[in-house]
C-alpha cells in the first residue's frame, strides 16, 4: 500500500522549514532564491502528492445468470475513500522555468485519481438471493468479490463526476505556491496540462 497523504504533507512541511532556515536574514545579507533545478530536486521525490480526499458511499448490485436456469443477485452498501492528486515524479527538467524577475512557470502533471480504498468496516452485503426454484444451485463464492470490483468502477466515475480532478489540481497549485513563497518566489504560473 502506498504512503498516506499525510506523509506527503509532512515532507512538504519539512522542506519548507529547511528552505526558510537556509534563507533566514541573519545567515546571509543577500536573499537567496531557489533555482528550478533545486526545486525539482526537492519536489520530484515526493512522487504522489495527495491533495484531495472524497468519501463516497454507494449501493451496488450485481446479478448473475446460472446454468442451466435461474440467477443469483447481491446488493452491497459500499463505502470508499477516493484520493486525488498529482504525481510529482513525472516532473522533468524542462517543466520548471524561472525568468530574471524570479517568476516561475511550472508545467504541473495533470491531476488524477491516485487510489480508491474500500472502507471494509462500512462495506457490507445488504441482500443476497437466488431464484427460489433452483435451490440445488450453490451460491457463487466469487460474486461478492465481483460486486466489489464493479462498485470500485462506479465509485471512480462518481468521483470524476463530482470534480475530483479539478479540486486536486487547484489544491496542488495552492500547496506549491505556499511551498515556494518562503524562498521569495511570489509569482508562479502553471501551464495547462492534459491527462
Amino acid at each position: 500500500m502506498k504512503p498516506g497523504w499525510w506523509r506527503s504533507i509532512a515532507v512538504l512541511a519539512i522542506l519548507v522549514a529547511v528552505i526558510v532556515y537556509e534563507n533566514r536574514p541573519e545567515r546571509s545579507p543577500f536573499r537567496r532564491i531557489a533555482d528550478p533545478d533545486a526545486i525539482l530536486k526537492e519536489v520530484r521525490p515526493l512522487r504522489e502528492l495527495v491533495t484531495v480526499r472524497y468519501s463516497i458511499q454507494k449501493v451496488a448490485g450485481l446479478k448473475e445468470d446460472k446454468t442451466p436456469v435461474g440467477s443469483e443477485s447481491i446488493l452491497l452498501i459500499v463505502q470508499a475513500q477516493v484520493l486525488g492528486g498529482v504525481d510529482l515524479g513525472q516532473l522533468g527538467d524542462k517543466d520548471i522555468r524561472m525568468d530574471a524577475q524570479h517568476r516561475v512557470a511550472i508545467k504541473l502533471p495533470a491531476a488524477k485519481i491516485l487510489h480508491i480504498n474500500l472502507d471494509e468496516r462500512n462495506t457490507q452485503v445488504w441482500d443476497r438471493t437466488k431464484t427460489w426454484w433452483t435451490p440445488w444451485i450453490p451460491y457463487d463464492i466469487e460474486l461478492e468479490k465481483k460486486a466489489r470490483m464493479a462498485a470500485l468502477g462506479s465509485i471512480r466515475q462518481e468521483a470524476l463526476d463530482m470534480g475530483i480532478l479539478l479540486d486536486a489540481q487547484v489544491n496542488a497549485q495552492t500547496l506549491i505556491r505556499a511551498l515556494l513563497r518562503p524562498v521569495g518566489i511570489e509569482k508562479i504560473d502553471f501551464a495547462a496540462t492534459h491527462s
